[in-house]
């Protein structure tokens, strides 16, 4: 079994900061690329960040310069830096891994999602 733990959302006034970790824990043998998705109120699901094994990060247009990923491998822990935020950045957060297990199955897995609303 394999699972990730989101924590570190909650509420924050524009401008503000928050950081996000999603923990992977259980029979874990390796961790592929590791992504944040965010999904707002009635809309759909949209990629945020992804950070390779190695630690190269891309990012979706409207959080570049704003939200920094990064990962701690031997924690198996990924975060996302959010700065600068903005109303439109209010969704829940979800990380997601590919995991390969101690049984050597690899498995797409995603975290319960985190809130986080930017609101004054």
């Amino acid at each position: 079994q394999v699972h990730l733990v989101e924590s570190g959302g909650g509420l924050v006034q524009p401008g503000g900061s928050l950081r996000l970790s999603c923990a992977a824990s259980g029979s874990i043998f390796s961790i592929n690329a590791m992504t944040w998705y965010r999904q707002a109120p009635g809309k759909q699901r949209e990629w945020v960040a992804t950070i390779t094994t190695d630690g190269r990060t891309s990012y979706t247009d409207s959080v570049k310069g704003r939200f920094t990923i990064s990962r701690d491998n031997p924690k198996n822990t990924v975060y996302l830096q959010m700065n600068s935020l903005k109303p439109e950045d209010t969704a829940v957060y979800y990380c997601n891994a590919g995991i390969i297990s101690t049984t050597r199955h690899f498995g797409d897995h995603w975290g319960q999602g985190t809130q986080v609303t930017v609101s004054s």
